[in-house]
């Protein structure tokens, strides 16, 4: 028997564990920053494993689990989120989130638990294997500044060669894996803007500095960044998403506050968006006589699957093609973000998409909705080609 069928044999036979532990996650779920259960759920899973745990990793919970083979070898860093969202689940399942206002609206606990079993697995299996193993079990993925650049600035990935991660997509079938070569999820930046004026009357506008018209042009005058500041053949994304501007009838404000998010497929635009928006906020202080405060915050890069890692993944999991999963695709850039670009940046690698559409299901609900489901199923697809991976960037050696 091969060292890959020992391995699907063992995730095979620990599936169920694999799906109670997924549901149990669901049932308790704990914002970014605030996964002190979720972290110690974890820790208790390695505590009598022959692996060392590193605990409180970077800015917050983050847990690195090292497992070391019979000799040496490669270094392969395997990630994994644990963070849920702020979201009241709608979702019509047994296991529905027992605390209110939280929710696994993205996958995370699907993330965690794959990961868990293949990481028992690979424990068990260790003494077949040559090299290292490091199980990023990280905090923090929805809100900035995240946990990835905390644990990447620890220094306790240096000795990386490879990393890869998976995210699970109900809009993708269940038995599909996707791949994307290079530029592959947004970078993105946030802001802040606030606009001083000076109120009054609404029946004497005359004596006022209406901050409420300033702030309307700076929504109409923003998407002109894209149209006219950038490059047609490039992909950025300028979305105002608030507008706070409470009031009365007969009341000019005084003050507004709005915010919003910029994404951008290339990290050469993350400075020219800014700068294109500083032109347009000091125009607007120009025009209506207002005081602007543009808190802009430059966030997670550009996601950015190394070209080589990414085709070699891709002949990894072709020769499974037609058994555990039916097909794999070149799936298109997302203007969504994460901040596994950190582990990117570290070193070489592929973020890797699985499909888990529910079954039956025509029109799945997105990632970060209120009713975001998923077919369980695709638990074992993570670990198994996850599973297949390693094995094979482990077994190629130094």
């Amino acid at each position: 028997m091969s060292l890959q069928e020992k391995l699907f044999e063992k995730l095979e036979a620990k599936a169920s564990q694999m799906v109670e532990t997924r549901r149990y996650l669901h049932e308790n779920p704990e914002l970014s920053f605030k996964e002190e259960n979720t972290a110690k759920l974890i820790e208790d899973f390695y505590k009598d494993k022959d692996v060392k745990v590193t605990s409180n990793v970077g800015n917050g919970y983050g847990i690195i689990v090292e497992i070391n083979g019979r000799g040496p070898g490669r270094t392969i860093g395997l990630r994994a989120d644990f963070d849920a969202l702020p979201i009241q689940e709608e979702a019509d399942v047994p296991f529905k989130s027992k605390n209110d206002g939280v929710m696994h609206a993205c996958g995370h606990d699907m993330h965690t638990s794959y990961l868990l079993t293949l990481g028992e697995a690979l424990i068990e299996l260790k003494d077949e294997w040559s090299g290292t193993v490091k199980l990023i079990h990280q905090h923090a993925e929805e809100v900035p500044p995240g946990g990835a650049k905390s644990i990447v600035e620890s220094g306790i990935l240096d000795d990386l060669d490879e990393v890869y991660g998976i995210h699970v997509f109900p809009m993708l079938d269940t038995g599909t894996i996707g791949l994307i070569e290079g530029n592959a999820m947004a970078g993105r930046s946030n802001f802040d803007l606030t606009i001083q004026g000076r109120g009054g009357h609404g029946a004497v506008p005359q004596s006022t500095r209406d901050a409420l018209v300033a702030g309307a042009y700076f929504i109409t005058e923003a998407q002109t960044i894209v149209s006219r500041r950038m490059n047609p053949m490039d992909s950025v994304v300028v979305s105002v998403t608030a507008f706070d501007a409470p009031g009365g009838y007969n009341v000019i404000q005084d003050k507004v506050v709005l915010r919003g998010t910029v994404r951008y497929l290339e990290e050469e635009n993350k400075v020219p968006a800014y700068d294109a928006m500083s032109d347009i906020v000091a125009g607007i202080e120009r025009s209506f006589g207002v005081e602007c405060s543009l808190d802009y915050v430059y966030d997670y890069p550009v996601t950015y699957n190394h070209p080589k890692e990414t085709r070699h993944v891709e002949e990894i999991l072709e020769k499974s093609r037609g058994t555990y999963f039916n097909e794999i695709v070149h799936s298109k850039p997302s203007s969504g973000s994460e901040d596994f670009s950190y582990y990117l940046e570290k070193a070489p690698g592929t973020f890797i998409n699985v499909g888990t559409k529910p079954e039956g299901v025509t029109e799945p609900y997105p990632n970060h909705h209120p009713k975001f489901d998923v077919n369980e199923e695709s638990l074992m697809i993570c670990a198994k080609a996850l599973g297949e991976v390693v094995l094979d960037r482990l077994g190629s050696g130094k």
